[in-house]
């Protein structure tokens, strides 16, 4: 990102529309090759800004719930792919109009829902799947493992029923969160292996998201193999719906310096905040990275950043800088498009931050939504 810092009132997210149509074109060229359908899912990205740029490239949108699939259906188009792991029976009827395609994450869920779906078919078609659990565990921090011991999404094999799958085309599973071909790979030999002759019965799978298609390191031979292989032998449409591997890298949050303070080491605080406006850097837990900046020691300046809010552990990580830090300073955090914006929260009524968009070719962002005390306001009563 090459753009004037002045540009961006902080804090602020900024969305870079060239790094986006990078990533876009690679996922195009994945779908191009293996003949598969990738689409973006909502809980990840959710920009909606970015959807006529996004929608070009990819197919539909992958939703969790009745506000996404109606995000998804009113402003990207394409196909609108819903799965949670309950549905409340008031907001069904809803999803029924924005849906092209349902996974449910149990028997008795479809069951349940199975006579609404039948009575809804004289407007519109519906696809409807089960999402499986293969209990193969591929992710390694327990809070973003699908396949965890006692997990509740999808249904483990020896909880399927091959006697309730009439109305029943697609079959969904999710066990990846940022991972590579190699760990698909082994996802499917497990699939294959317990749900195999179910999957001779279906027209359409979805293989989910953590796919890190878009990382410089990803195997796009391998998935492409993986791929065509597999539609190869069970002659079924395929479906891939990532969240990061549509929006790494290509956004930033611009955070200033606020105060400088010193408790055995220098403390930086700033105007934006790990709890509400980056809740990964405490949930995985992981320290960004930020433009020129790089770990204790390797710089002369060393600081300890930290969040606005009044929670203790409101703390971003060390860091070294190759000069002094002022109040004022503005600090860019690389990598801050996906589950971001999507997550963040006003929690101290710390306003959130701006979101903004840099055009290809142009050095000022483009400022699209700030946030106001009415948005705090409005979400409480």
């Amino acid at each position: 990102m090459n753009f004037d810092l002045n540009g961006a009132p902080t804090p602020c997210y900024v969305c870079d529309e060239a790094a986006l149509e990078k990533n876009l074109k690679i996922l195009s060229a994945v779908q191009e090759r293996s003949g598969c359908r990738i689409i973006l899912a909502l809980k990840g990205f959710a920009m909606f800004s970015m959807f006529p740029l996004i929608s070009k490239r990819l197919k539909g949108t992958a939703a969790s719930s009745l506000y996404e699939a109606q995000l998804g259906f009113e402003k990207f188009g394409g196909e609108v792919h819903v799965y949670s792991p309950a549905y409340k029976d008031r907001e069904f009827e809803k999803i029924l109009d924005y849906a092209d395609y349902i996974s449910f994450n149990s028997f008795s869920q479809w069951k349940r829902f199975k006579p609404a779906i039948s009575k809804h078919s004289k407007k519109k078609k519906i696809r409807c799947g089960i999402r499986i659990n293969p209990e193969h565990s591929e992710v390694k921090i327990p809070i973003y493992d699908p396949c965890r011991r006692y997990s509740r999404l999808g249904v483990i094999e020896n909880q399927f029923r091959n006697e309730d799958l009439e109305g029943i085309s697609g079959l969904h599973f999710h066990t990846l969160c940022g991972l590579n071909a190699d760990a698909l790979e082994r996802t499917l030999e497990v699939v294959e292996k317990k749900f195999g002759p179910y999957l001779r019965k279906m027209q359409w799978i979805n293989f989910g998201g953590g796919h890190h298609l878009t990382k410089k390191d990803y195997d796009l031979n391998k998935i492409n193999e993986l791929i065509t292989g597999f539609r190869k032998r069970y002659q079924v449409e395929l479906y891939l719906e990532p969240a990061e591997g549509v929006a790494l890298n290509s956004g930033v949050l611009v955070a200033s310096v606020l105060d400088i303070v010193f408790n055995e080491v220098k403390i930086a605080i700033l105007d934006t905040s790990a709890a509400a406006h980056m809740p990964d850097v405490m949930e995985m837990p992981y320290k960004p990275k930020i433009l020129g900046a790089a770990s204790k020691g390797h710089y002369p300046y060393h600081y300890k950043l930290a969040g606005l809010s009044c929670l203790a552990g409101d703390v971003i990580g060390d860091y070294s800088f190759p000069e002094p830090l002022q109040v004022g300073t503005k600090l860019v955090f690389l990598d801050m498009a996906h589950y971001t914006m999507v997550k963040n929260n006003t929690f101290n009524g710390i306003p959130l931050p701006s979101i903004a968009i840099l055009k290809s070719g142009e050095r000022k962002p483009r400022i699209i939504r700030q946030f106001n005390y009415e948005d705090y306001k409005n979400r409480l009563s």
